[in-house]
């Protein structure tokens, strides 16, 4: 009896060692899932499917599915809202501003704690700071918005944040030295148009269609900063980038206006593979002709600004990992 309850409990002992090897090897991720690591399905925050942000994005990622990985472009409240996505795990990639980027990195200006579950894979076009003045006004320097009555964007915008930092560069406090509204560009447009303020602040690809509709019945200007506020700028914050506006950008210029740009950035979830990150990257940039083709904005793609323009934001390793294979970065 005793020898059978030995033998029954030696089985029994086998078979548990069999289960428990069989659950070791069990892989801890879906077993579909490629063995890289990769996301199957990346989810992209953009912004309004109306925007640029979108529109973009939607053009973009049609060219770099691959076979081993596709896009769900989504539409999103915008740079805020997808950085706090990545966050939260809802999206894994999103374009967003760089300045925003930035502050959600260091947790200010809108953001309560730092948001350090992302990392940066490109700057891909700018997004211009732009003074609008009426020609009545005789404003031609950001020192002669002093006094006077102007729009500065929706209050916590983007458009609010550069309005401060551009006229703090000038010596102007934006609650003291100028009669503030906040609007956003559409409602300023309207009242440059009546007289009711002198100018307005907009962050925005150019050309900006409100700023070409505005211009077709009141004569502007757009403001250039000048070299002393642009150097402040960018030697205060490391996410501005130098940019020159000409007739490309509104045919009522006549002369180069010098003014500072955002750039609009890919950044990714950190929990995205080196490699998957790395080939994204390497397909952003080679294959930059095509998404020009699909898209106006690919044509102002330029790797000697896409990773010099990401401020305080860390480089995914495998982004990284492309730019110095490029020789875009020691």
């Amino acid at each position: 009896m005793k020898k059978k309850l030995a033998i029954a409990l030696s089985l029994i002992l086998v078979f548990a060692m069999l289960f428990c090897t069989a659950c070791g090897d069990k892989p801890a991720v879906d077993p579909d899932a490629p063995a890289t690591g990769t996301i199957a399905k990346v989810k992209v925050g953009t912004g309004g499917n109306t925007g640029t942000y979108y529109g973009f994005t939607t053009a973009a990622c049609q060219i770099l599915n691959t076979a081993d990985y596709t896009f769900e472009v989504l539409s999103t409240g915008g740079s805020q809202a997808n950085i706090e996505g990545i966050e939260d795990g809802d999206y894994q990639m999103a374009i967003v501003q760089n300045d925003v980027m930035n502050y959600a990195y260091a947790g200010t200006n809108g953001f309560a704690a730092p948001i350090k579950s992302f990392s940066a894979i490109g700057c891909v076009y700018p997004e211009v700071c732009q003074i609008v003045a009426t020609k009545a006004s005789g404003i031609t320097s950001v020192a002669d918005l002093k006094g006077k009555n102007v729009a500065v964007g929706d209050a916590g915008s983007g458009v609010y944040y550069n309005a401060t930092q551009i006229l703090a560069a000038a010596g102007l406090d934006i609650d003291k030295d100028i009669n503030k509204t906040a609007a956003s560009f559409g409602d300023a447009a309207t009242q440059l148009k009546d007289g009711s303020i002198d100018a307005a602040f907009l962050t925005a690809g150019t050309p900006t269609p409100a700023i070409t509709e505005l211009a077709t019945s009141t004569e502007v200007v757009v403001v250039d900063l000048g070299e002393e506020v642009i150097s402040k700028l960018m030697n205060d914050y490391t996410f501005y980038a130098k940019y020159e506006m000409t007739s490309a950008d509104y045919d009522f210029i006549s002369a180069p206006v010098n003014t500072v740009a955002i750039m609009a950035t890919y950044v990714v979830s950190n929990e995205m593979s080196e490699d998957q990150a790395y080939q994204i990257t390497k397909d952003l940039w080679e294959k930059q002709a095509d998404i020009a083709a699909a898209h106006a904005k690919g044509k102002e793609m330029k790797t000697d600004i896409a990773a010099s323009a990401i401020g305080e934001v860390p480089l995914h390793a495998g982004a990284a990992k492309y730019y110095k294979e490029a020789g875009i970065i020691e």
